[in-house]
């Protein structure tokens, strides 16, 4: 059976289009009915026209024209002959690049994820970006009374700063340059934030922690002066905590990852083998099943799919946007 839809093309930096495509089910693979879709702010870094070196993430080459989108979730409408991990009618969260702009997406069996029982839709089609920033915070070594700091206020921040409090962290510190997503991280329990336009953020910190440094910094912002501040703060022998993926050269002070014997920890889930990832989702989106972190409060923006343009423009230009979804 083929399957008509639209999805997005992204010809060129700011060129962005829905074009029609025809999916044809392979024997393992399946055709999912999207819920709804996730800007990332990897998606925006492409938009821009910052495409990084292939890797192993890619199921495409990651050149112009590219077909943009791996955000979403939803209905399993067909599977192929080999298939038996799933079956028509299925929920599933997409964990793989498959152009998931569009009303319906194409993806190999391990591409996709069960929803777990009791994930509301709208929260579950979100599933690849929560899962991977609770599983940053919930393996970021945060311990009963550490002070944390996490760099940028954005979708994946605002998961692992409310993650660190309850895990035990003594202080969770907020850094941003956006009033509004430090006053949502407070909202949602930070005890401190620091609006690095306005203040020297490893003053702060060093001054908090009495000289010694934040016993964890989560690098969340993904820019080069974030990262080298993250390095400044944390302290000897403390743990940084990787989430970011900076898709251009930066220039990094790293004498003090080696003087200082920092611990790094690299927490990207998806980038993980898709046999590990499939276990670690769940335990990962099991608090947010639980109710104990607010998702809902992250989405500030909501389009239709005929929106596309419309939707790339705010996430270029309003950097207060958190997360911003698509609806087909």
């Amino acid at each position: 059976m083929v399957i008509k839809t639209r999805a997005a093309l992204l010809q060129g930096p700011y060129n962005i289009e829905l074009v029609e495509k025809e999916l044809v089910c392979g024997e393992d693979e399946v055709i999912v009915k999207n819920h709804l879709m996730g800007i990332c702010g990897s998606d925006k870094s492409f938009y821009r026209g910052y495409l990084p070196p292939k890797t192993a993430e890619f199921r495409q080459d990651p050149k112009f024209p590219f077909y943009l989108g791996h955000e979403s979730g939803g209905i399993v409408v067909e599977v192929g002959s080999k298939v038996r991990e799933y079956k028509v009618g299925d929920k599933v969260i997409a964990f793989g690049w498959n152009n998931n702009f569009g009303e319906y997406f194409k993806a190999n069996v391990w591409e996709v994820q069960p929803v777990p029982e009791g994930l509301d839709m709208d929260i579950a089609s979100l599933g690849e970006p929560i899962g991977c920033a609770m599983y940053s915070g919930l393996n970021s070594g945060v311990q009963l009374g550490d002070t944390v700091v996490v760099m940028g206020g954005g979708f994946a921040g605002q998961v692992v700063a409310q993650v660190a409090k309850k895990k035990g962290a003594l202080n969770v510190v907020v850094v941003d340059v956006l009033e509004g997503k430090l006053a949502l991280a407070k909202k949602l329990g930070a005890d401190m934030v620091i609006n690095a336009m306005k203040e020297d953020p490893i003053e702060v910190v060093k001054e908090l922690t009495k000289g010694k440094g934040a016993d964890v910094v989560v690098e969340a912002a993904g820019s080069e002066q974030s990262i080298n501040q993250a390095t400044e703060m944390v302290k000897h022998n403390g743990k940084f905590v990787w989430y970011s993926w900076v898709t251009t050269p930066v220039n990094l002070n790293i004498s003090r990852w080696h003087d200082d014997g920092i611990e790094f920890v690299n927490t990207c889930l998806v980038h993980h083998t898709k046999y590990e990832r499939y276990v670690w989702a769940f335990d990962s989106l099991r608090p947010v099943v639980q109710g104990l972190i607010d998702i809902k409060s992250l989405i500030t923006n909501e389009f239709k799919l005929d929106q596309l343009k419309e939707a790339f423009d705010l996430v270029d230009k309003d950097d207060t946007a958190i997360k911003v979804i698509l609806r087909p």
